[in-house]
């Protein structure tokens, strides 16, 4: 993404008449020559003229004048090389500590920002433009040129900040908060990283709207943890929060599984002497469901009396059906029609996975149908993406096919994608390199797709099909995204990736548990099964890849870390694999604790030996 120059300090001035500098009227010998060259486009003779003797050069008149000369030249043929090379030259004469600085020159630095718009090259033009913005006077041509090389290379937006920027900066006054705020807003909603970063530091008053852009900014980034990390830095200042706060906030607690955060929060509602809005309460149930706490979810839900909309339904209805209670979200779907309420396209996509995961084919089928007979609703991809998702769960491979085939809308990747996980789970390898041709043609970047691929040839033992989609993947740059754990202690969050944490796994802490684990395991029928390891190599290498899965070395950390009759609570961003399954489900059994973790599908309470999703997934 692009950024644009910012600072609202105002030691920048913005004058509006070029300064060229002393010496204007010095004749220099070599100039003549430089401009007859460039006006006979004769460009490299012109760059060895002065390049041979750097010296005679000088920030004049003559010399300001021929460059322009040069560089109009450059602009009407779009020699970038040509351009790039006086540059390079004059940054050099400036390194060495000449007296006088043609870059200084704002006519010269206009010249320099047009010819790099023009030939398509807006980083170099960016960067022409903020060279000593800090320390010298902006010239108004500069501003312009800016803002006019942004909208060359279509970026209006950008163009449009910078224009305001400008005004802001050529105010004689400080800004106010009113006009920071709106200044960062303008740059949160047009994603300029590092303008963001530096208004946010520059602003000498920050209020709640201040904070709330800088929120909303990192979650839109995608960086949940700055987000997290925001939050906790403006509680710190004591600057307190509104509603917009903790609807922002809250989603970060759910996305991370943060659920002491997300506590935290639900007390400061709860000693708030306003009364919460309904999306905040909705935000608060999401928390409660996506941390694994469905009945915290259920007491916000009952608690909210005539505060309930759909959306909070619908909220209770995943929450219960991403922790294995299907028949509970079944049950809750009857009774929102009882209430009179119309069930929406989210109620049945909520509904439709549970029962994918849940293994209730014939009750997933019958709610499909109903949607449009006894609800109006039209299904959408992602509808038929759960119908197939739910056949091909179950083995019905042919049934899920012909769903695709019959479909009233072009199939999309994930479709394609929930049957390509299902070939791989029934081991369909014809179908599957049938499927996974489309996939490489719909998704050719994603990752996912060719691993697949990859697990279906190797559980067959066809490593030279496996070789293959390897080397496809290292053609086309792509890599399989590495397996990550995170656990929360207190306030902070641990983090732990497949086949590392080498640090803590030569600790004497992880090391004693470890082994004390292993024995009881072992007695307990444990044994690893290496077949989930999908490479050829050594029994023994196997089980040692297997030992290092990033969701066991944070299991281990939080028997180390979490105390006693309190519940160790995981997330993983890839699915949990069958062996990882297996030993979680022995390690509540042996340890006597209920390990709850979240993977990219659904969650699994591990408790006594069982898990909620009865080893469906």
């Amino acid at each position: 993404m692009l950024t644009t120059i910012i600072s609202s300090s105002t030691n920048i001035t913005v004058t509006s008449k070029p300064t060229v500098g002393s010496g204007l009227h010095i004749q220099n010998p070599v100039a003549p020559t430089f401009k007859a060259l460039s006006k006979s486009a004769k460009l490299d003779d012109a760059l060895r003229l002065i390049e041979s003797s750097p010296s005679k050069f000088e920030a004049v008149e003559s010399d300001i004048d021929s460059c322009c000369t040069f560089l109009h030249t450059c602009i009407r043929r779009k020699s970038i090389e040509h351009g790039q090379r006086l540059y390079l030259h004059l940054l050099l004469s400036r390194d060495r500590g000449n007296h006088s600085n043609l870059l200084n020159n704002p006519i010269l630095k206009s010249k320099f920002i047009t010819l790099f718009s023009v030939c398509g090259r807006i980083d170099e033009a960016r960067r022409v433009f903020e060279d000593g913005l800090k320390t010298q006077h902006v010239d108004e041509s500069l501003w312009v040129a800016m803002a006019i090389a942004y909208t060359r290379n279509g970026y209006p937006k950008e163009a449009l900040l910078l224009s305001i920027h400008a005004q802001i900066v050529k105010s004689q006054e400080e800004p106010d908060q009113v006009v920071n705020n709106a200044l960062l807003k303008l740059y949160t909603d047009g994603c300029c990283s590092n303008d963001v970063l530096k208004i946010f530091g520059k602003m000498h008053e920050r209020n709640i709207v201040s904070w709330n852009s800088m929120l909303a900014f990192f979650l839109r980034q995608d960086q949940v943890f700055k987000s997290l990390e925001c939050f906790r830095n403006m509680q710190e200042g004591k600057m307190g929060f509104n509603w917009v706060t903790l609807t922002t906030i809250l989603p970060v607690c759910a996305r991370l599984t943060a659920l002491n955060s997300g506590k935290e929060i639900h007390a400061q509602i709860i000693k708030s002497p306003s009364r919460p809005d309904t999306p905040v309460l909705n935000s608060l149930m999401d928390m409660y469901a996506k941390c694994g706490l469905i009945h915290y979810c259920r007491k916000v839900f009952n608690s909210m009396h005539r505060c309930v909309d759909l959306t909070s339904w619908n909220t209770l209805l995943n929450g219960y059906a991403i922790n294995g209670h299907i028949n509970e979200a079944l049950e809750l779907f009857d009774d929102i029609v009882s209430f009179g309420l119309t069930p929406d396209g989210i109620t049945f996509i909520v509904l439709l996975s549970g029962c994918s995961h849940g293994g209730l084919t014939h009750e997933g089928q019958r709610l499909f149908n109903r949607m449009k007979t006894e609800f109006g609703v039209s299904p959408t991809l992602e509808h038929y993406a759960c119908l197939v998702d739910i056949l091909g769960r179950a083995g019905k491979l042919e049934e899920a096919l012909e769903v695709v085939k019959s479909m009233p809308m072009k199939p999309s990747g994930s479709i394609w994608g929930s049957l390509l996980n299902s070939c791989r789970l029934y081991g369909n390898v014809a179908l599957g390199e049938a499927i996974a041709k489309i996939l490489f043609v719909l998704e050719p970047g994603n990752a996912g797709n060719y691993v697949m691929l990859s697990n279906i040839y190797a559980k067959e033992g066809n490593w030279e099909g496996v070789w293959m989609v390897r080397e496809m993947m290292q053609n086309k740059r792509i890599k399989k995204e590495a397996g990550c754990s995170w656990i929360q202690i207190r306030d902070k969050i641990h983090t732990f990736l497949a086949g590392g944490g080498f640090e803590f796994r030569e600790s004497d802490e992880y090391k004693k548990v470890w082994e004390e684990l292993m024995v009881a395991m072992e007695k307990a029928g444990y044994a690893p099964d290496t077949d989930v390891v999908l490479h050829d190599v050594k029994e023994e290498m196997k089980r040692d890849w297997v030992c290092g899965h990033s969701e066991r070395l944070a299991t281990i950390y939080g028997i180390i870390h979490v105390g006693r009759g309190l519940p160790i609570r995981i997330t993983k961003n890839l699915r949990v694999c069958k062996d990882c399954h297996s030993w979680l489900s022995v390690i509540s059994r042996v340890t006597k604790r209920v390990i709850v973790l979240r993977d990219t599908n659904r969650f699994h309470h591990f408790d006594g030996g069982a898990c909620s999703c009865n080893d469906y997934w």
